[in-house]
């Protein structure tokens, strides 16, 4: 690999590169999901590739091959110089980089038992068992379980001196079951929607999942959902679960803090952001208790790493503190333009993809309450959990989300369970108005592995670290108007 990523450097600074640097990505990949009692999808494939990236002229180029041979080096090597010095024509000043230093090293994160290892035969037969439970109830009509896994080893050298090499693994899986009847349509999840729970971790991961534990009372409530009524329209005080609240913060705290998106050049896919640098330092963009870190340290988290595709190590970064907005997910370039040095948020999907400002574990504080003593302390209100739908504009301000499930509070007690709740707000607005969360015993890192971003687009999996949370005054359900 070194003889491989000196002859692509070499071959790049010799051509004209100013700046270059080649990643060398092999990932194994599997996924399997089950639905109804049957085998829905079973797929397991290993990845392997280079994408050299450089600068010169004062403009990016980027190339890529599957094919590791020295001539292959040479040819996308000068196929990126070649980009580059075609970009710098229509460049309207040269990219400036933010001082990284030279890094060395072989890193890998531990995992007690590789998913890779586990014969396919015991997945199935864990993702069975709980489809099996699922269905036990009749109004279930779709019982869905699914695992997914990957195992990505990148090799990273530039001509600034670095050559990392990192192994990562990544695991997780998930359950759902869909009611019908009455005319209706209800789903519940476990232990989170949208195909479960993720960290980097091994199989071990997966087993403390305790999917077949959770079947019967996950069944339960999706058909106790169809007979629930209808969440009714309210200003109120809401109360998030954990997992919903990992949505909250992805949309309206990771995606607008993403530095590229403030400048114009992330706008195409999912917006820009209306946190313009005028606001660093002294924006109020929640109450006092909101203090949310992006942290690629840490344990568990989808969004960690040794080092960014930059070269850059992890960091622990404040992004708002105590409620005051404090700093953004940077690259080397667009760190450069505000005169900061980099926190480390560049990552590509793949050896054939440009990396990109990407969260990392983007998380909320924990406090001092519990959830029990929210729901005592809330005279009137609602408690939601998970993700139904999410809607947000373009700038990351006005949005409304649905969660799959809520309960009415009433001096203190849960009281009736709601169908199809939702709640809306504009961003800035409503983590001013949270009063509460819950403590480090209720805190848990999720896992989100569909992150898009980019186009084409890049999936990237990132982590939220959250423990139930209280806001006051929020709009819930769909108000009449008039």
């Amino acid at each position: 690999m070194k003889e491989l990523t000196d002859r692509a450097l070499e071959k790049a600074r010799g051509l004209g590169a100013s700046y270059a640097d080649i990643r060398i990505v092999n990932r194994q990949e599997e996924s399997i999901q089950v639905k109804n009692g049957k085998v829905e999808g079973l797929s397991a494939k290993t990845d392997e590739g280079f994408g050299i990236r450089v600068l010169a002229d004062g403009a990016w180029g980027f190339a890529s091959s599957l094919n590791l041979d020295p001539d292959d080096i040479d040819s996308v090597a000068k196929m990126a110089v070649r980009i580059a010095q075609a970009s710098s024509q229509v460049q309207r000043k040269p990219v400036e980089l933010a001082p990284a230093d030279a890094e060395e090293g072989e890193f890998a994160f531990k995992v007690k038992q590789d998913p890779f290892e586990v014969p396919v035969e015991d997945k199935l037969e864990l993702l069975m068992d709980a489809d099996r439970v699922m269905r036990e109830n009749p109004e279930i009509k779709v019982a869905e379980s699914t695992m997914n896994f990957w195992k990505t080893e990148t090799t990273f050298a530039s001509t600034e001196g670095s050559y990392i090499k990192q192994t990562k693994t990544e695991s997780g899986a998930g359950i759902s079951a869909t009611a019908v009847g009455g005319g209706d349509v209800q789903r519940r999840s476990w232990p989170a929607s949208f195909g479960g729970d993720y960290q980097t971790a091994g199989y071990e991961f997966v087993e403390s999942c305790n999917l077949v534990s959770n079947a019967a009372r996950t069944a339960k409530e999706a058909s106790e959902l169809l007979r629930a009524p209808q969440c009714p329209p309210d200003t109120c005080t809401l109360i998030l679960d954990g997992s919903m609240l990992a949505l909250q913060i992805h949309e309206s705290c990771g995606h607008p803090t993403e530095l590229d998106r403030v400048f114009g050049t992330e706008a195409a896919y999912a917006g820009t952001s209306f946190l313009t640098p005028d606001k660093l330092g002294s924006f109020r963009y929640g109450s006092d208790l909101v203090n949310i870190t992006a942290d690629a340290t840490a344990p568990g988290g989808l969004g960690s790493f040794f080092f960014d595709d930059e070269g850059v190590p992890a960091q622990k970064v404040d992004l708002i503190k105590n409620g005051i907005f404090s700093g953004y997910l940077t690259s080397r370039e667009t760190a450069a333009e505000i005169g900061r040095r980099s926190m480390g948020a560049m990552r590509a999907e793949g050896w054939n993809r440009i990396p990109l400002i990407r969260m990392t574990n983007i998380n909320l504080a924990p406090g001092d309450w519990t959830l029990d003593e929210m729901i005592k302390d809330t005279e009137h209100g609602i408690y939601a959990a998970m993700v139904g739908s999410w809607s947000i504009d373009d700038k990351r301000l006005n949005f409304q989300f649905a969660t799959e499930i809520a309960w009415e509070i009433e001096n203190g007690s849960l009281v009736r369970m709601y169908k199809n709740p939702t709640y809306t707000g504009i961003t800035y607005q409503f983590w001013q108005s949270m009063d509460a969360v819950a403590g480090i015993d209720e805190w848990h890192l999720w896992g989100v592995p569909n992150c898009g971003k980019g186009e084409p687009v890049q999936t990237m999996r990132v982590g939220h670290g959250t423990a139930p949370a209280r806001f006051r005054n929020v709009r819930i359900g769909v108000l009449e108007e008039g």
